[in-house]
């Protein structure tokens, strides 16, 4: 099913209202093609956006990262992730988190989607790259403590999506997808 087009509202004025280290707030005033007119606040972050990286080690078994999450304050199983840098390329990117998280680079890598978490206040894209033909490489990754490395059976993901420590919605859609795309092969 297509999509209805619609006309996009147009963006009268956009300022910063608050700015960290890592993201910015910014106002946005919106006028709609019927004239309403809305002023809107949206989180912005990297205009490059992010990876997420699902690492078949073989075509039977995933590879994920325990990390700490201060968002929720706890330890969270998920698949490796982090910022694209600069000018790289998403591929480069997500074989360098490979490599920093899990001791693994790709031979091959496909990008499979791009998504948001919330399209309605943030702009962020993660990128999910399939890893496959892994081979061990590491490099330094910026995380403050070494992550554990946890190998996850594919036909498990509904009990992977259950798991108390998987709430992160990148991690559980990537899964899915991945899953299903794996299914088709």
């Amino acid at each position: 099913m297509t999509p209805k087009q619609t006309i996009k509202p147009l963006i009268t004025d956009c300022k910063v209202v608050a700015q960290s280290r890592l993201f910015r707030i910014e106002q946005v005033d919106l006028t709609f093609s019927n004239g309403t007119k809305v002023e809107y606040e949206r989180l912005r972050g990297s205009n490059r956006g992010g990876v997420l990286v699902v690492a078949l080690l073989d075509k039977d078994t995933l590879l994920m990262v325990r990390e700490y999450g201060v968002g929720v304050e706890r330890h969270e199983l998920m698949f490796p992730k982090g910022r694209i840098e600069n000018d790289e390329p998403i591929e480069e990117a997500a074989n360098r988190e490979l490599q920093e998280e899990v001791g693994y680079a790709a031979r091959k890598l496909t990008l499979i989607k791009s998504m948001t978490l919330a399209p309605g206040y943030m702009g962020h894209l993660t990128h999910v790259v399939l890893a496959e033909d892994l081979y061990p490489a590491s490099l330094e990754g910026d995380e403050p403590e070494p992550l554990e490395v946890v190998q996850w059976r594919l036909d498990e993901i509904d009990n992977l999506a259950m798991q108390e420590d998987v709430s992160e919605a990148r991690t559980i859609a990537a899964a899915y997808i991945v899953k299903a795309l794996l299914d088709k092969r």
